[in-house]
């Protein structure tokens, strides 16, 4: 069912049933038309209430047509709105939760609005790169003055309904609601009053009849674009919502609809809204794991432990104490904990001077958190999570310990970025409660978390962790076991084309401005020099051993030698001055550069940009296809949500593997042939993964 229709004496009532948001989907579209046919036909109705059942009036489109030709099949949204226009009774909609999108649109074609408290109201089109396709630039202006509602178009941000009923001179409600609880039975009651006056020879009253003008005109559109196109940066909605509202204030309601049409079937073909689409989808996504049913029970988690009081597991910490869930942290020795419990205080009081939390928080959050030295101590957690020292045997002595102690049913988890999940499950008699939770650092801001499936890994573990992941403001991806999982797996190929690059002639600001002028929020080298080198250096090392066939440039080993492990260090692959970050290109990497190239008897040649760009992105993108077709990954956009979310790419090319569809895949595996001809790059690696190879040659895309 995608609509109820009652009558409650002379007033019919017309509910959205479209879970979990009311998504206004083809169906629900037709149900809603049907159900104002009915009313209308029907002496005894005098007046229509729509609302929404469950949790929300509407949000909008519905995601299971997204971008498909069913999303505009008649009757598409502008001509449900329409249809309510032209209904001959008065209808009113009944809002609570939440009015987002296609929804605010659809209650803005209503005669009249009441809303509940609380409620959601937002225009958040344009964080999918796109602007309000049905009326919502011409009507919403109308309502609530121009810039209340181009401030409210241009960040998509929700803003609650009493808030907005309090606006002078608003006429986007006509009436707030004494509570949710209150609002069908207040708005059938409104519903009522007005069909009185309408039976009266009162006209309805339509928005689109509303004047919409600023007394500043253009002077205010030219300081708006300003504004806005000093935040949108690489991408173009933002600019066209502006267009979009002055055309409301320019002309009749007709022509200003029209060019709103026009702007979004613009924006609908640009790649900046394919890639904010191919986002939001993949989110949603990422949470389906193919043989996990959604039903499936999950593990109570009331309290966690983690091991291990360094940058990594503070951060780790600080991410469960906002979200009100009690940790215990564990370290060997007081001295440590004692700097870790002060660190995270620290980040805490950064985030009450700039006005983020306030004191009580601080306080409520500080309050869930004790230490101990003890692993018995931490015996009763239903979760543990390891973040010590990334080395094997440091690893599986402390998961012996934790299978000792451990209750029965906890779920024991390792925070490592490379190492096999199954190996340190193996030290336990419970491999099946084992699972990866690899954090980003830092930990209390970096969005993605990479959950390791182990082979052994329970159905019932994977469902938890990925439901606590949502608890915790995490975006989930899952990952196989293998030698860096997805994102550390594919950064190794990206880091050993940067190598490459500088063996050949570049220097590292050339290929970290190229990389960043494309997009991404740090190059490799400032990257390096942010994370630490010596880290690089330590998975190199052992890398030698295990794998001896994979080709390395010496540079970062030599860098290294030098003592020159970033930041930390005031040097690195740039120099750095006391108590600033700006990265300053450095006399002496450039000589030990000179040098190294002469030793191996590389004349350097000059490189350009483009190559520089796909050397480094085409490197992710032939590793990201053969971890999809090792299984590490279950889809491409998995793989662009791990590089978006949690390794600064470009948010506007939408992640590696759908920047690779854009570009065209016979295109890229062309580049990789070149590539492969260098006698100094690694010809074996650029063999295109034979899923990269079939698709290409089948015209196919990953996405």
């Amino acid at each position: 069912m995608t609509a109820e229709y009652q009558v409650h004496g002379d007033v019919a009532v017309i509910t959205l049933n479209n879970p979990p948001v009311n998504g206004l989907g083809y169906a629900t579209r037709k149900a809603i038309v049907a159900g104002l046919n009915r009313a209308e036909d029907d002496a005894a109705v005098q007046a229509i209430v729509l609302t929404g059942a469950g949790a929300a009036f509407s949000g909008g489109a519905d995601i299971k047509e997204f971008g498909t030709p069913q999303a505009m099949q008649q009757p598409n949204l502008p001509a449900v709105i329409a249809a309510l226009e032209q209904v001959r009774k008065p209808v009113i909609a009944a809002i609570h939760s939440v009015c987002m999108g296609g929804g605010l649109e659809l209650a803005l074609g209503c005669h009249y609005r009441v809303v509940a408290p609380g409620c959601s109201v937002a225009l958040p089109e344009v964080k999918l790169g796109l602007l309000p396709g049905a009326g919502g630039t011409q009507r919403l202006p109308r309502v609530l003055g121009v810039e209340t509602a181009l401030n409210m178009i241009v960040s998509g941000e929700a803003v609650k309904s009493e808030m907005l009923a309090a606006l002078p001179g608003q006429k986007l409600f006509d009436k707030l609601a004494a509570s949710p609880e209150a609002l069908l039975d207040e708005a059938m009651a409104f519903a009522r009053e007005v069909a009185a006056k309408h039976q009266a020879g009162a006209p309805l009253p339509l928005v689109r009849s509303l004047p919409c003008k600023h007394p500043q005109g253009d002077g205010y559109f030219g300081f708006a674009r300003n504004m806005v196109r000093g935040m949108a940066k690489n991408f173009p909605a933002p600019l066209k919502c502006v267009d979009a509202v002055e055309a409301a204030t320019q002309g009749k309601f007709e022509d200003g609809l029209r060019r709103e049409g026009e702007l979004f079937a613009q924006l609908m073909l640009t790649p900046e809204s394919r890639a904010l689409r191919h986002l939001f989808l993949a989110e949603r996504a990422a949470s389906k794991i193919p043989d996990v049913p959604a039903d499936t029970p999950k593990r109570t988690i009331a309290t966690v432990a983690v091991i291990g009081a360094g940058t990594m597991g503070g951060g780790i910490t600080m991410n469960f104490l906002n979200a009100g869930i009690p940790v215990k942290l564990l370290e060997a020795k007081q001295e440590a904990l004692d700097r870790g419990v002060a660190t995270i205080r620290k980040n805490y009081e950064a985030q009450i001077k700039k006005g983020k939390l306030t004191q009580d928080k601080y306080e409520q959050r500080m309050a869930l958190l004790s230490t101990t030295l003890a692993y018995a101590d931490i015996a009763n957690a239903d979760l543990v999570i390891e973040a010590v020292f990334e080395d094997m045997g440091v690893k599986e002595a402390v998961f012996q310990q934790l299978d000792a102690v451990m209750k029965p049913g906890a779920i024991l988890a390792t925070n490592t970025s490379t190492l096999d999940v199954n190996k340190i499950a193996a030290v336990t008699k419970r491999p099946q409660d084992v699972v990866g939770m690899h954090f980003f650092s830092p930990a209390n801001v970096m969005k993605l978390l990479e959950v390791v499936r182990g082979e052994k890994t329970a159905k019932d573990v994977l469902a938890t962790v990925m439901a606590l992941a949502k608890k915790i403001k995490k975006v989930a991806v899952v990952a196989g076991v293998c030698d860096g999982f997805i994102g550390n797996r594919m950064i190794e190929q990206y880091s050993r084309q940067a190598g490459f690059l500088l063996d050949e002639g570049c220097t590292p600001a050339q290929v970290d401005k190229a990389i960043e002028k494309f997009g991404f929020a740090m190059g490799p080298f400032r990257m390096g020099d942010l994370a630490g080198n010596d880290i690089g250096w330590a998975i190199r090392k052992r890398r030698y051993v295990e794998k001896p066939h994979m080709k390395y440039s010496k540079t970062a080993d030599l860098l290294c030698e030098m003592g020159r492990f970033g930041q930390k260090t005031g040097a690195g692959w740039y120099d750095y001055q006391p108590g600033k970050r700006d990265a300053i290109p450095s006399p002496v990497v450039e000589k030990m550069l000179e040098e190294h190239r002469k030793s191996l008897g590389i004349t350097p040649r000059k490189i350009s940009d483009e190559e520089i760009v796909q050397r480094l992105v085409f490197a992710l993108v032939n590793e990201g296809a053969h971890i999809l077709e090792d299984g590490i990954a279950s889809r491409a956009s998995d793989i662009d949500l791990v590089y978006l979310m949690g390794y600064g790419f470009p948010l506007h090319r939408g992640g590696p593997m759908l920047y690779a569809d854009e570009v065209g895949l016979f295109n890229v595996v062309q580049a990789m042939r070149r590539f492969a001809k260098n006698p100094y790059d690694d010809a074996a690696f650029w063999q295109p993964a034979p899923l990269l190879a079939r698709l290409a040659d089948e015209g196919k895309t990953f996405n």
